[in-house]
């Protein structure tokens, strides 16, 4: 991907070096009580959650040269998936909120609770925030065979993906439909709405490569191989042993890469309805 040189996002909370301690929400018992007070008296808690330190300081972080790298290519390419998804809201009558990317090491606390790096990349629609520990970076290529820049790339438009699932409201209609469903069945709507981010991740780079040119040869490919390195059941093949296709939760290598495809040849965002189609 070429993103040398290019624009960045302002969009990025930078958490390294923060320790979350044991903190609730980042202010412990008594912001709990604050935000308790603020829900009885008919207030906007998320209000006291904004203005709260995410974290405390544990001293300067020390980052290599090849992580700061990183931290800038997440950044142009945050920027990208912006611009993109600012312009097809636009043309559709909507006005696109852009998300906040954290970037975090080894643990964070997200308005969605706590997380570890080995929970993988998230985003929480409670605070709009995309979040990332770098070391996964590594992680695609070492432990799941998934090489190449863009194989990131495409992950950080997979989780903006799901902001904007949230933004159209679909995050919210999955939420309550899956309380009334079995674990399989919940299981199944969840694979459904994966399928939908990873087909947005697939709309982002086609629009991103008329937009920009910024696409090489050899991306997309890096980024198929990625989605079909991290399909369920290639995961549970390679860390268990065995498939068991009920407890899927983000769907089959195939799957994954067949939406993604889709996403990028069509970049039609009225293509990506994964939950009527046959997957």
């Amino acid at each position: 991907m070429k993103w040398q040189g290019r624009r960045g996002s302002n969009n990025i909370e930078d958490r390294r070096g923060l320790s979350t301690g044991t903190k609730v929400m980042g202010g412990g018992i008594g912001t709990l009580v604050i935000i308790l007070l603020v829900m009885l008296l008919g207030g906007d808690p998320q209000s006291v959650i904004e203005q709260m330190d995410p974290g405390t300081a544990t001293g300067p972080y020390e980052s290599s040269e090849a992580e700061d790298q990183m931290a800038q290519f997440v950044s142009v390419v945050l920027a990208d998936v912006e611009d993109v998804w600012t312009e097809i809201f636009r043309q559709s009558g909507a006005t696109y909120r852009e998300p906040t990317l954290v970037l975090f090491r080894d643990q964070v606390q997200s308005a969605c609770g706590y997380a570890t790096a080995a929970s993988g990349p998230f985003y929480c629609p409670a605070d709009m925030k995309v979040y990332i520990d770098l070391s996964f970076c590594d992680d695609l290529a070492t432990k799941y065979g998934a090489q190449g820049d863009f194989a990131i790339a495409y992950v950080i438009a997979h989780e903006v993906g799901h902001h904007v699932q949230n933004l159209l409201g679909i995050l919210d209609e999955v939420t309550a439909e899956r309380q009334r469903l079995s674990e399989v069945r919940a299981n199944q709507l969840t694979v459904r709405l994966e399928l939908q981010a990873d087909f947005f991740a697939g709309v982002w780079a086609h629009h991103a490569s008329r937009m920009f040119n910024s696409l090489e040869e050899g991306d997309i490919e890096e980024a198929l191989n990625a989605a079909a390195s991290i399909g369920d059941d290639v995961l549970q093949k390679k860390y268990q042993g065995r498939v068991v296709p009920d407890t899927f939760t983000h769907g089959t290598a195939t799957q994954r890469s067949s939406w993604l495809r889709k996403g990028w040849v069509t970049g039609d965002v009225s293509q990506g309805d994964t939950f009527s189609a046959a997957i």
